[in-house]
């Protein structure tokens, strides 16, 4: 099962998701603010996936930069960045596809491409 996790209000999330359904991907809608990846989640994902900490953050976000987060990451724990990021959806890069164990953060045309289409 896939799990698209999104903000309806995002231009590249809507993008994501015409490409989902233009090459019939089956998936789960979740609204990533109204149901946030949990702190669970968020260790699973990170911890079987290639990308770094930082990369789970939405750093072009209001939220983001109104929280002063370029300068407070560095000196987080990583515990306490993932703790961080499960408490506001609108922290989290998206969108997020979620297949197994895999993940997929940001929507990058020929990432996708290469995941599901092999």
């Amino acid at each position: 099962m896939i799990t698209f996790i999104w903000y309806p209000k995002c231009s590249t999330c809507k993008k994501a998701k015409e490409w989902l359904e233009e090459h019939h991907i089956t998936y789960v809608e979740r609204h990533i603010v109204e149901n946030p990846p949990t702190y669970e989640e968020l260790i699973l994902w990170y911890q079987n996936n290639i990308y770094e900490l930082k990369r789970f953050f939405n750093t072009s976000g209001n939220l983001y930069k109104e929280m002063n987060l370029k300068d407070k990451l560095p000196k987080m724990t990583e515990e306490e960045q993932l703790k961080l990021l499960s408490t506001n959806g609108m922290l989290v890069r998206r969108p997020l596809v979620i297949a197994g164990q895999k993940v997929l953060i940001g929507f990058k045309e020929k990432e996708w491409t290469k995941f599901f289409c092999k």
